[in-house]
């Protein structure tokens, strides 16, 4: 299989992922070993449960939060991704209390994949100033 037609199709599965938290996804689309660097711990989490404890976390502050693609560039071995995250920030998100504001942001991530289709790293561009911007924090 093309490796490009590959790595975009797993990113629309890992969409699906994300918007559900769905466990099982999580398993198939990330290597174990993956580590990933987050604001929220100070040890890099690891592997799909890893990858879902930051995006649970994200549910608990904002109920409804969902991503979109709005573009995606591919190559063999990685993919960048504009996302729209959209959510109501119901429940508190680092130390702020919910404002039950509605929030739009764009956010960008590169995804690096494995020869087994599998994702093992997720470098984030800088989107936490749009959602404190849009929760009213900035």
């Amino acid at each position: 299989m093309d490796l490009i037609k590959r790595n975009k199709e797993l990113i629309k599965k890992f969409e699906t992922m994300i918007n559900t938290a769905d466990i099982n996804l999580s398993k198939e689309l990330i290597d174990d070993n993956a580590a990933f660097y987050t604001p929220v711990s100070d040890k890099p989490l690891y592997g799909g449960s890893g990858y879902l404890s930051v995006v649970n976390l994200m549910r608990k502050s904002f109920s409804d939060i969902q991503w979109h693609i709005k573009d995606l560039v591919a190559d063999e071995s990685k993919v960048a991704v504009t996302w729209e995250l959209t959510g109501t920030h119901d429940g508190e998100f680092m130390n702020i209390q919910p404002t039950y504001k509605k929030i739009s942001v764009c956010v960008m991530n590169f995804y690096y994949f494995n020869n087994a289709g599998k994702i093992t790293n997720d470098v984030a561009a800088v989107g936490l100033i749009g959602v404190l911007k849009g929760i009213g924090a900035l």
